[in-house]
């Protein structure tokens, strides 16, 4: 088992690639008008649950939009989204950096740009646009808790729980929040505590696939890996199964992560 004295670089490493990826979600919803900015829809159907096909085809439909239209603010929010949920954050930066141009006080813009820049790794940028779309006397949860998550990447680690709890006294429960302080203590290296978390926020009414992606990156930094391949198939559909196991893979692929970790947790306990 990896504790917080033995967790190995590339656990950590894929604690922060998670723990963005859970960031982009917690400021999906900022929007407060009609528009859609956390999912990407065909027919209804909700960007977590899409396969990779279904997901690009979505992606290029608002791509000819966007390039029809680019100051529409609806389309772009939707399209900026889409691309970071494919992982092209310089491409979803470039059109969140346009927009935001042309509604320079928008809420909604705001808060989708902030969460732009964090997904490009421009933090101290991301922090100042989710705080300037923050509302002081109305305050929004989802934007509380993605100024902790900032906060978190940050180093700063003592202000960031203590806005994740300030989210929870606003939304409690809220999965996505369980699970941003539950990465907070997977990058601090204290697993049990993050585990303890993420199981709450993947018990949760409407925790989607990627709450349930960083349990099983917990458990499986723990050495348990047989338990963490099965929380990750463990979905409603046969399409989010698949998209959930290849988003497990895909950031275990690199440099052969998985043998890497066991091979760095037998060396820990020798």
């Amino acid at each position: 088992m990896l504790t917080n004295r033995s967790m190995n670089a590339t656990g950590k490493r894929l604690a922060r690639a998670a723990f963005v990826t859970l960031l982009m979600a917690g400021v999906a919803g900022c929007n407060t008008s009609k528009e859609t900015t956390g999912s990407i829809s065909r027919a209804g159907q909700a960007s977590e649950a899409m396969s990779a096909s279904d997901l690009q085809g979505s992606t290029d439909a608002l791509g000819r939009k966007y390039a029809s239209d680019p100051n529409n603010k609806p389309v772009a929010l939707q399209y900026a989204s889409a691309l970071q949920m494919k992982g092209q954050n310089d491409q979803s930066l470039a059109v969140m950096r346009k927009l935001a141009i042309g509604y320079p006080k928008d809420r909604d813009v705001l808060a989708a740009y902030g969460k732009a820049l964090a997904a490009s790794g421009e933090l101290k940028p991301a922090l100042d646009a989710v705080r300037r779309a923050q509302t002081p006397e109305y305050p929004d949860w989802r934007l509380v808790s993605a100024e902790a998550a900032i906060l978190d990447q940050l180093g700063q680690t003592q202000d960031a729980r203590g806005l994740y709890r300030k989210a929870l006294d606003l939304k409690p429960n809220e999965p996505t929040v369980l699970s941003n302080l539950g990465m907070s203590y997977v990058l601090e290296g204290d697993l049990k505590s993050a585990e303890t978390y993420l199981r709450s926020a993947a018990s949760q009414p409407g925790a989607d696939s990627r709450v349930r992606q960083n349990l099983a990156l917990a458990v499986g930094l723990q050495g348990r890996f047989d338990e963490a391949e099965q929380i990750a198939r463990q979905e409603l559909s046969p399409e989010q199964a698949q998209a959930n196991v290849a988003y497990l893979r895909g950031m275990l692929s690199q440099q052969n992560a998985w043998n890497q970790i066991k091979a760095e947790g037998k060396s820990a306990k020798n």
